[in-house]
């Protein structure tokens, strides 16, 4: 089974994590069960940046993004060359460390 590794955020994962990841499933989904809380403003509709991750080791893994996803990253604040929206971006066979950018474009969240 792979793993999705995240690496120390300071206000979503301190510690960083290790979560033990099915194929197909989405990062923000893996994210989000394991009680990360990553932002998603749209619901993961694939129409904001606010679940963008950084993929450190593995981005060849995942399938290839599409062109709307590629459009919306432009937007996204901090973006790498191997950047993904975690809700378009599904786990395949291999393990993903992945960082989760210390800000986002949404300036405003609700329950702050």
């Amino acid at each position: 089974m792979p793993q999705l590794i995240v690496l120390p955020h300071v206000e979503l994962c301190p510690d960083g994590a290790v979560i033990d990841a099915q194929k197909g499933v989405s990062l923000c989904d893996l994210l989000l069960e394991n009680g990360i809380e990553i932002e998603h403003a749209c619901e993961k509709s694939c129409a904001c940046t606010t679940c963008h991750v950084v993929v450190r080791e593995g981005f060849g893994s995942l399938s290839e993004a599409t062109e709307l996803e590629d459009d919306l990253l432009d937007k996204a604040w901090g973006l790498e060359p191997t950047s993904r929206l975690s809700c378009q971006a599904l786990m395949g066979k291999e393990d993903l460390v992945v960082e989760i950018p210390k800000y986002t474009i949404n300036m405003v969240k609700e329950g702050h």
